[in-house]
């Protein structure tokens, strides 16, 4: 068997609503990855410092603020800066749909999940989009 799926999970702004991505995190770890929670009220500097230092295979984003148009695309440019341009960005949180599909378009993230996702479809699209040794 190869290594673990290594995923970050960040709540990057000013939202203190965190129930949401403790759930997908828990789904993720009983999925066999190895989930990293940096906790609440990161900037994105900081999700980005830290996913290179932990060297995962995917960041996600839990955005409940509305901030999401300025998070993903900075988070992205930060990765892309930083040499985490094979690390994937997802994310879940209130986004509206015309939002989602610019944010998907522009490849600010590669996968968008609004609330009531069943967390196995999160799982599933992790295992289906990275490939482990």
């Amino acid at each position: 068997m190869g290594r673990k799926i290594r995923v970050l999970m960040a709540k990057p702004g000013l939202d203190g609503h965190d129930r949401g991505v403790k759930v997908v995190a828990r789904a993720l770890r009983d999925a066999g990855m190895e989930v990293i929670y940096t906790g609440l009220h990161q900037t994105p500097q900081q999700v980005v410092a830290a996913a290179i230092q932990e060297d995962v295979d995917v960041v996600g984003l839990s955005i409940l603020s509305g901030a999401h148009m300025t998070l993903f695309p900075k988070i992205r440019k930060l990765l892309n800066e930083n040499d985490g341009e094979n690390i994937l960005l997802i994310g879940g949180g209130t986004i509206p749909q015309d939002d989602l599909q610019q944010l998907l378009e522009e490849k600010s993230a590669d996968a968008l999940f609004t609330p009531g996702t069943p967390t196995d479809k999160i799982v599933d699209w992790i295992k289906e989009h990275v490939k482990v040794d």
